[in-house]
């Protein structure tokens, strides 16, 4: 890390016990400025739980957690949702509202913190252009397939300019080829400044993009990777085993057309 590097969040000798149980022991990590790291283990090692703890979802036994002016230890409820607004979170499951359009739930974000319309309609442009939906503005989550209802959680979470980006498992239910679109959408957000910190199972989706990587197993961090890939992330998501089973599947679509 160098000397002009700003930690956005760090959790510090974090603990949580479920039960008998530590479903996070003694954890401690730092996320910086620009940073994209992958928070990886196998299920329940404690990659949602530390997300959790990270928008205070829940709060630890022991330890701290710092976002910014925000540390856990002094948090009280009332202040939570001030600040979920500086970040964005991102879910497997999506966590749209089934019952608005595209536009109405990216909007929700930014009506939340008091923005007029006027400026939501002006900053739904970018959000949506960038994303690649503002031609699917007003359709409704269950006519889009999981690949574009990530990307709308995704837009959500990003419509308030947040310094840090959490994605919790954000390609556990989709293709290959949504998986390669959500990676290249979240290395773009990246090089926009945002900071991630993206959780997966996966080792073999994260392990050839050359990011820090951080291993966690049982509750407990056993190695944290440092960066060893500077360069267009593009370049390398293209050489990558997602790339190249993204390219299996929709050839296969392909000759499915074909012979019907």
């Amino acid at each position: 890390m160098t000397q002009d590097s700003r930690i956005i969040a760090g959790v510090y000798h974090l603990s949580k016990e479920f039960g008998r149980h530590f479903s996070l022991k003694d954890v401690s990590l730092q996320v910086s400025n620009g940073e994209i790291v992958f928070l990886v283990g196998p299920s329940g090692a404690g990659k949602s739980t530390l997300l959790k703890m990270i928008y205070m979802d829940d709060l630890p036994a022991s330890g701290q957690v710092v976002v910014g002016p925000y540390v856990s230890s002094n948090m009280k409820r009332k202040t939570i949702p001030d600040l979920r607004r500086k970040m964005g979170i991102i879910f497997q499951d999506f966590r749209l509202l089934e019952d608005r359009n595209v536009f109405e739930n990216v909007a929700l974000a930014m009506k939340v913190t008091g923005m007029r319309m006027g400026e939501i309609k002006s900053r739904m442009t970018e959000i949506l252009t960038r994303v690649g939906l503002y031609h699917k503005r007003y359709e409704y989550p269950r006519t889009m397939s999981g690949g574009e209802q990530q990307r709308v959680a995704i837009a959500r979470a990003v419509a308030n300019r947040p310094s840090i980006l959490l994605a919790d498992e954000p390609t556990g239910n989709l293709d290959p080829v949504a998986t390669k679109n959500i990676l290249e959408l979240l290395f773009k957000i990246n090089a926009g400044g945002t900071a991630v910190l993206m959780a997966t199972h996966d080792i073999n989706l994260v392990r050839s993009f050359g990011q820090r990587i951080i291993y966690l197993e049982a509750g407990s961090i056993v190695r944290d990777s440092e960066k060893i890939f500077v360069g267009d992330i593009r370049d390398r998501i293209e050489k990558s085993s997602v790339s190249e089973s993204a390219e299996r599947l929709a050839g296969h679509e392909i000759t499915g057309e074909d012979e019907e």
